[in-house]
């Protein structure tokens, strides 16, 4: 893919093109789930995303807290550490699957497939950086906490700007690969790549 269009770079994305996304039209998101083959698998993958995507607000209420004095550094430290420890887990965990299980599978389906599921697993590779990013940013801040308030803000605004740009990758990302998954789902059947 390496002439593409950058508007398809996941940081310039304001969606896929009809031509990645081709299933899409056919299947328009207000009817998934009122779809014949809109099951189990389908319905856990968009709780899951749905999850990851809460996990992020929950991250970014907790830091604009601490910003605006709402928090302390005690507790913020005791209300963001396990939340950021457990979506950093949430969201690599579920990448591993997609990229070594479902993306695969979703291949085989249909080769017209290929270059939407290579675009997500670049968006992968390209988060997963965003996110060691905003893993150092934090714990720059957890080691920033007992320096004082001036160490501790300073600190956080880097965190927040940091996480800031993951969540607006992973929000791109999943509205993305929603678009070629849930309507392949539908297309093909949960059981072809269940």
């Amino acid at each position: 893919m390496g002439d593409e269009s950058n508007e398809w770079l996941l940081e310039s994305r304001q969606g896929l093109p009809a031509t990645i996304a081709y299933l899409r039209e056919a299947y328009p998101a207000p009817q998934w789930r009122d779809h014949h083959n809109f099951g189990e698998l389908a319905d856990f993958w968009l709780q899951v995303h749905a999850s990851l995507r809460q996990q992020g607000d929950q991250l970014q209420q907790i830091t604009q807290s601490f910003r605006e004095g709402g928090l302390d550094a005690n507790a913020f430290q005791q209300a963001f550490v396990p939340r950021f420890n457990h979506f950093l887990q949430h969201l690599e965990g579920h990448h591993q699957i997609e990229d070594a299980v479902y993306f695969p599978k979703f291949r085989q389906l249909d080769p017209r497939m290929q270059q939407g599921f290579d675009l997500l697993e670049n968006d992968h590779e390209l988060i997963h950086s965003a996110l060691v990013t905003s893993l150092d940013a934090a714990r720059q801040l957890v080691v920033a906490l007992p320096r004082g308030a001036r160490a501790a803000q300073t600190a956080n605004d880097g965190y927040a700007d940091a996480t800031d740009r993951l969540i607006q990758l992973l929000a791109r990302h999943l509205a993305d690969e929603e678009d070629l998954v849930i309507p392949a789902m539908l297309e093909h059947g949960e059981r072809s790549v269940g």
